[in-house]
């Protein structure tokens, strides 16, 4: 996004702290008085998040974008990645765990098992939104370990319980600790990148629940064979040993997060004012006024995301869950071995992780918009369960099955950051955002409570029903992207024929958000 032509000012030093790069996110620059600032201001004291700031007393015209980008990825981007891969490690490896005898040590029935899947969406879906409204106010550097903390707590101690009723309460704590990690780095990405560069970014950490899942399937193998270690079973162990590991990354989280943009200690003055200046004034690009996004917090912001039709219209997102927990178990009733079935989920994920990333790619390049990177992953899932489907009414063609799972998988990673990107992209006013973003994820995963009774033990080896309401889900899906982006083409061309006719001020406009006449969405 080109910038306005600023006020020149004199390029501030940076001090010792600021050269040596200190790992954490507080820097000690401040914006000295000088004789080419002669009112004596002191506009930005670098050491705390000001909301206010806007970059516009800082000349930036001469940093290098690519050279920031690349800072902000090799910065941010890793322990996010690693955070979230724990994140989808510790939720899914239930179904690992099944696999290895979970079921037949706590003597539970397939509705019992099926209970224990849902019951985590109920309270991972409620704790969403007040978690990612925690995040920015208690500052991302604290809030992601602390929750991470927690549930890595939970995970340890769902390798010791005794019976079907002691799960079913790990997992309704579980939902709880794990609730803001997601929505929370997914609003957090937006704290820091353009909505042109939001995709590729989701799909980076995104991409680190392909990796899970492969790995998970890798691990659990590997840790199945501690069998009997302490006399204690090999599912066990997968619990226990997945928990701690959390435990030791949220530790060295506290100290390795950054929070905003104008506090971060690895980017010139020049850079911060950068970063913040472009995402301030991003939703009005091409309207023909420069109107910055509020950032300050409002209740009516939170009302305004529970009352924003695009939200509820976006909820129709893939259907992740049904093929996350379920996938080892299908592979495994196709006539494979547990170790077998283990193995065959790596390549999937792989194959997912690096389509992606690809994908994500070419949709922050795009001219058309971001709706056609979602609506033809999506395409490629409904085929892939039409293909599972039909394998398993036919019978006897467990590669035909196969080859419909991995098809649809490579279809559900892509088309997910693709959702939520296009709708962060398209909610403005920062606390609006992180809310929407909260209920969007939030209600979003309720489809993962569902999915988690698609695949019920009763259906097995075919699982007919989970793949037939899998199509239902992906069909509305698809329908739901094109009234998406058939509204928001609408209201651009409105916006742009009308102006601002109503007269707003620049300050009403600020606190409007994406109703502001200025606001274009994202096609």
């Amino acid at each position: 996004m080109s910038s306005p032509v600023r006020p020149q000012v004199t390029e501030v030093p940076l001090s010792s702290s600021e050269k040596s790069l200190p790992r954490h996110n507080e820097g000690s620059d401040s914006l000295p008085t000088n004789s080419e600032n002669p009112t004596g201001q002191v506009h930005h004291t670098f050491t705390h998040h000001d909301e206010n700031w806007d970059g516009g007393d800082v000349d930036f015209s001469n940093v290098d974008e690519k050279v920031v980008l690349r800072k902000m990825d090799l910065r941010l981007l890793p322990m996010l990645a690693l955070l979230y891969l724990l994140s989808f490690l510790d939720r899914g490896n239930i179904g690992n765990a099944k696999i290895e005898g979970l079921t037949e040590t706590l003597h539970m029935t397939g509705p019992q098992y099926n209970w224990c899947l849902t019951v985590f969406f109920f309270t991972y879906c409620a704790f969403e939104v007040p978690s990612n409204l925690m995040l920015k106010r208690l500052r991302p550097s604290i809030w992601l370990p602390t929750i991470m903390v927690a549930w890595g707590v939970v995970m340890t101690l769902m390798g010791i319980v005794k019976s079907y009723h002691g799960l079913l309460i790990a997992r309704l704590f579980l939902g709880v600790t794990e609730a803001g990690l997601f929505p929370g780095v997914a609003y957090y990405i937006t704290m820091w990148y353009s909505r042109k560069e939001g995709q590729l970014r989701q799909a980076l950490f995104f991409s680190a629940t392909s990796i899970a899942g492969a790995f998970s399937g890798l691990l659990a193998f590997a840790i199945a064979k501690m069998n009997g270690v302490g006399g204690l079973e090999g599912w066990r162990w997968i619990f226990i040993l997945e928990g701690i590991a959390t435990l030791l990354v949220a530790l060295s989280a506290y100290f390795v997060l950054y929070d905003f943009p104008d506090t971060a200690s690895f980017l010139t003055i020049e850079e911060r004012a950068w970063v913040v200046h472009r995402l301030k004034y991003q939703g009005s690009e091409g309207s023909g006024q420069m109107v910055a996004e509020t950032e300050g917090f409002h209740l009516d912001y939170v009302k305004a995301a529970f009352t924003d039709w695009q939200i509820y219209i976006g909820l129709f997102a893939t259907p992740l869950y049904g093929i996350s927990l379920f996938l080892p178990t299908i592979i495994e009733e196709l006539g494979f071995v547990s170790s077998t079935a283990q193995l065959l989920t790596v390549p999937i994920y792989i194959t997912a992780a690096c389509l992606t990333i690809i994908i994500a790619w070419y949709s922050d390049r795009s001219k058309v918009g971001r709706a056609p990177f979602i609506f033809i992953p999506m395409c490629f899932i409904l085929i892939g369960f039409i293909i599972a489907i039909a394998g398993s009414a036919h019978g006897g063609l467990p590669g035909l099955v196969y080859a419909g799972v991995f098809i649809a998988t490579c279809g559900i990673y892509p088309a997910f950051p693709g959702n939520i990107t296009w709708m962060s992209n398209n909610l403005a006013g920062s606390y609006k955002r992180s809310a929407g973003m909260a209920i969007h994820i939030g209600a979003g995963n309720l489809a993962g409570a569902m999915a988690s009774n698609f695949y019920r033990a009763a259906d097995k080896p075919k699982y007919i029903l989970g793949h037939a309401l899998e199509i239902g889900f992906v069909s509305a899906g698809l329908i739901a992207v094109l009234v998406l982006r058939w509204n928001y083409a609408r209201i651009n061309a409105r916006r742009e024929r009308e102006g601002n006719e109503k007269g707003h001020s620049m300050k009403e406009m600020s606190e409007l958000g994406d109703r502001a006449p200025t606001f274009r969405y994202m096609l």
